[in-house]
């Protein structure tokens, strides 16, 4: 089936207006770019990336011992840092734009707009202003942005749903061009024989579902980010959500294939809409966790699943540590379970609070369940497996929903987690949301731990998590710039805590800036310096989003408690 948008808008109404974009826009099928975009075909465009990436990684012995050492993002063997054009050069670019962009309100100045793509209040880093947004229609319209970028060697930073927390979308400090990819949101076929759908990269998640449900396809996608994000956006961060424990992540096989805007103005397309494929390097995952660094995500073939039954159960416990070893026994019990979420007693308070759905919980540690089965029958046997288990930890009121609607309300009160934490730090304050991952087994003692290091500094807080899969949200106030400093190095403590317990600084907030000083300390010096030889040989002007994901330094930031 062909769709196109579900409604019309112009773009005047975009600018000032960023974070709330979700107007759809009239485009061609960019599909048919790869045959005709910047003068190459696919085959062209792919073999161009396959040629660089070759060449990289054949001298990567030679680069790995003789560059980069100092992390700067130097772009050549002797450290030096990337050349970008001059302010005059950037007010060239903007005219071009302006010249090349005739329609009202594609290409905006005006500074309130320029600031809201560059700062969020729910980003806890210095945000900085874009010198110009532009709002594509097509992906010919993000190869012309880029072709005039390169030309005048002026950063680009993407940018669509806004929702990111650590600072992806934030300006380059000395100026660049941010691509609002928020228009470009249609869903443009819908594949229910074989499961999949072909949809512009600015369409919202959420959008996907209600579509297909309308249309009575029982079909979904399941990855569930925050409100508000956007494909694009969730396959540059290698996202998740509360259905990981059961469908995993972005950087499984829900993103069959990808269009990509690369560095150069090129255009490939990673690969094709079979359900597998043998053919050559993944691609594909090669944009899912790069954040914008690689290449500018227009369009995807994603993967959808058959929407099974599920009942959602919550049940209370006296402490966090016995919620999470209820987890691990329920996981290795083979239970049919969608998703378990961890909200501790500050979390049911805030709930409470805030009385956005009027629901009222007790205000003590909880595990909110999807349990799921084909059959009634099937949901019961779960139900009575999942209740034994939370009875043997010390778990009580096992409680399950007796309608879909009191379902929905329920864990609508679970999907708020955001809002609610910011309403919970109070007029006046700030909060600082960060998420780390561990092994299953080893989340009892990650939360145990880094509740008592924030309690012992006096900060209010609350926690929240995919307990299913070991992926752990913390929320930490701050009033002052004092607390703040304590409230940063609670988080670097949590991050370093959990990447000694064989963890990640990160399950699915991605990098940005706010975690790129711990990736040599997760991954190894090596592993980054060879993404940092991907990243040269892909865009050699460091164009696409710098400062973003790579290291910037090879020093590892420590504390003690």
């Amino acid at each position: 089936m062909q769709f196109a948008a579900r409604q019309s808008r112009s773009r005047l109404g975009h600018v000032g207006r960023a974070a709330a974009l979700r107007n759809s826009l009239p485009r061609s099928a960019s599909r048919r770019l790869l045959s005709t975009a910047a003068g190459s075909s696919s085959g062209s465009s792919s073999n161009g990336l396959a040629i660089a990436l070759g060449t990289a990684l054949v001298g990567f012995g030679a680069y790995y011992a003789g560059s980069l050492k100092d992390g700067s993002g130097s772009v050549s063997a002797n450290n030096a840092k990337p050349v970008y054009g001059s302010q005059e050069d950037f007010k060239k670019a903007i005219k071009e734009l302006e010249t090349t962009f005739t329609e009202e309100g594609v290409v905006s100045t005006d500074p309130a707009n320029l600031k809201t793509h560059g700062f969020s209040p729910n980003v806890m880093h210095e945000g900085v202003a874009h010198s110009v947004v532009v709002y594509p229609e097509t992906t010919e319209d993000v190869v012309k942005v880029v072709k005039i970028a390169n030309k005048y060697r002026m950063p680009v930073v993407p940018y669509a749903g806004g929702t990111s927390l650590e600072g992806h979308f934030i300006g380059h400090e000395g100026g660049g061009i941010c691509i609002d990819l928020s228009g470009m949101n249609k869903i443009l076929e819908i594949h229910a024989r074989d499961s999949d759908m072909v949809c512009q990269t600015g369409v919202d998640w959420m959008e996907i579902n209600a579509t297909l449900k309308e249309k009575d396809i029982p079909l979904f996608f399941p990855i569930d980010p925050g409100p508000s994000a956007t494909i694009g956006g969730m396959l540059s961060t290698g996202c998740s959500g509360t259905n990981a424990v059961r469908y995993g992540t972005a950087k499984g096989e829900w993103f069959l294939n990808a269009t990509v805007v690369l560095p150069s103005g090129e255009v490939i397309k990673t690969r094709q809409r079979a359900r597998k494929s043998s053919a050559g390097f993944d691609v594909t995952k090669l944009f899912i966790g790069a954040e914008g660094t690689l290449g500018i995500v227009t369009e995807v073939t994603i993967r959808l699943a058959p929407v099974i039954p599920s009942q959602v159960a919550i049940a209370q416990f006296p402490n966090v540590k016995s919620a999470t070893e209820a987890v691990i026994d329920i996981l290795n019990s083979g239970v049919n379970i969608q998703c378990i979420e961890l909200l501790d007693s500050a979390f049911m308070h805030a709930t409470n609070v805030s009385g956005a759905t009027g629901n009222k919980y007790e205000e003590t540690d909880h595990l909110f369940f999807k349990l799921q089965g084909a059959t009634p029958n099937a949901i019961d046997d779960a139900a009575k497996i999942v209740q034994q288990i939370v009875k043997k930890h010390g778990g009580a009121k096992f409680k399950r929903a007796k309608t879909q609607e009191e379902g929905d309300l329920i864990w609508q009160d679970r999907k708020n987690a955001l809002f609610t934490a910011l309403a919970y730090a109070g007029s006046g304050a700030k909060g600082w949301l960060t998420d780390v991952c561990v092994p299953v087994s080893n989340l009892p003692q990650l939360i145990e731990e880094t509740q008592k290091d924030i309690e012992a500094q006096g900060i209010k807080y609350l926690t929240a998590g995919h307990a299913g899969d070991g992926n752990f949200h913390s929320l930490l106030t701050f009033r002052n710039e004092e607390e703040l400093n304590i409230v940063r190095d609670l988080v670097h403590r949590m991050v370093e805590r959990a990447i000694r317990l064989d963890g990640t600084c990160t399950g699915e907030h991605g990098v940005g800036i706010g975690k790129k000083e711990f990736l040599i300390e997760e991954l190894g010096e090596g592993t980054v310096n060879l993404m940092k030889t991907i990243k040269r040989a892909v865009d050699p002007h460091w164009l696409f989003n710098p400062g973003k994901v790579r290291a910037s330094a090879i020093r590892i930031r420590r504390h003690t408690h």
